[in-house]
């Protein structure tokens, strides 16, 4: 499987690797993850906010927003302007809720754009720290794989986030949402999906200054644009990456289950290959069609990362783990590549697993590879 021969050698063991040799983490810890992490999701998603909390709030516009401020981009909005452009958060502009709140579409008039509005549920204690996170970080982004920030809005106790309108949603409704009569995703959509993603995380981690870490990459955090461009967004749990000397960053574990590397989960020490292991998460989603964790099947079969384990042991049965809904549409050894890549993200010791730019450089490769579509009758 050494097909990236033009590739820099160190970056040759994401796929010249023998798949039977590479293994995801062990589930040994797996009761003492699930223990340890703090799951995120929409039923609790629950956040320790500091007392200061309200203080903290009324100088946003201030002390950590005057660095988007400074950019012509990242505008302000009033309440009444963002009320209006949802017609009143009217539910017909309902586009869904997440941990932070609910979101909606809208017209902006002022800058004539439709937009998707996210409006902070404070009841839920996400708190006004992830709310200037994730200012922050867009504010000083710049990337065609990460959300656009168009700007915010902080007024009384309301807070809102106003970003460009993504029409495709998220990846998890194209993948796993799919309503009956719609097409799936063809292998090569999943793969441009995957460079995206991918390329998202690289300008995080080796281009932002300084460096940060996304701490909840998955499914549902992966929006699509037109042609199914992907790009990053919610970056509330976002965290500045070690530097200089150190090798990781200890914090209060916070993610979603399923996608938290384990060694973060046990330890709270995060490091940019953190990440990695929850981009293997997403990758071996693409791959399968299967859900990360998946409460509607059997107990061996409810953690995807579980699931796929014994199946890495057998050449044979690599075939098991491609998305039957594909119909065999797909190279074979574009899949085998693709599994390599993920297991090598998979890896239980966070140093095996390969830096962010050596899976977009093994990723690119994959992607150019495109697979001929069957035609329909």
């Amino acid at each position: 499987m050494g097909c990236f021969s033009h590739i820099k050698k160190q970056r040759k063991r994401l796929l010249g690797s023998k798949l039977q040799s590479i293994q995801p983490a062990s589930s040994a810890n797996e009761v003492k993850v699930r223990r340890e992490l703090k799951v995120k999701t929409r039923e609790e998603a629950k956040e320790v906010v500091c007392e200061n909390d309200h203080r903290l709030g009324s100088n946003i516009n201030k002390g950590v927003c005057s660095e988007a401020k400074a950019k012509e981009e990242v505008r302000t909005f009033t309440f009444h302007e963002l009320a209006e452009a949802t017609g009143n958060f009217k539910s017909d502009c309902f586009l869904g809720e997440g941990g932070f709140g609910k979101v909606y579409k809208g017209h902006l008039r002022r800058i004539n754009k439709l937009v998707a509005i996210k409006q902070l549920d404070r009841s839920r204690g996400q708190g006004i720290r992830e709310f200037m996170v994730e200012v922050v970080t867009l504010s000083l982004a710049n990337d065609p794989n990460l959300v656009k920030l168009i700007g915010y809005c902080v007024e009384g106790d309301q807070r809102l986030l106003v970003y460009e309108f993504m029409p495709l949603g998220s990846l998890d409704r194209h993948l796993h949402d799919v309503p009956a009569g719609e097409k799936v995703l063809d292998w090569n959509t999943r793969m441009n999906i995957a460079v995206g993603a991918a390329k998202g995380l690289e300008y995080l981690h080796n281009k932002m200054s300084p460096a940060v870490i996304y701490r909840d990459l998955k499914c549902s955090n992966i929006l699509l644009g037109e042609g199914y461009w992907a790009k990053l967004s919610d970056f509330g749990l976002a965290k500045v990456g070690p530097s200089g000397d150190n090798t990781h960053v200890s914090t209060r574990v916070m993610g979603t289950y399923g996608y938290c590397a384990p060694d973060y989960a046990m330890t709270g020490q995060l490091t940019f290959k953190s990440d990695i292991y929850s981009f293997g998460v997403v990758l071996l989603e693409l791959i399968t069609g299967r859900k990360a964790i998946d409460h509607t099947r059997p107990s061996n079969e409810l953690s995807l990362v579980a699931w796929a384990r014994p199946l890495y042991r057998d050449r044979k049965r690599f075939i098991v783990m491609a998305d039957p809904r594909l119909d065999g549409q797909f190279p074979i050894r574009g899949l085998y590549q693709a599994l390599a890549i993920a297991a090598m993200c998979l890896q239980e010791h966070p140093t095996m697993r390969p830096s962010i730019s050596e899976v977009v450089a093994a990723l690119n490769f994959l992607a150019s590879r495109k697979y001929p579509q069957r035609t329909s009758d």
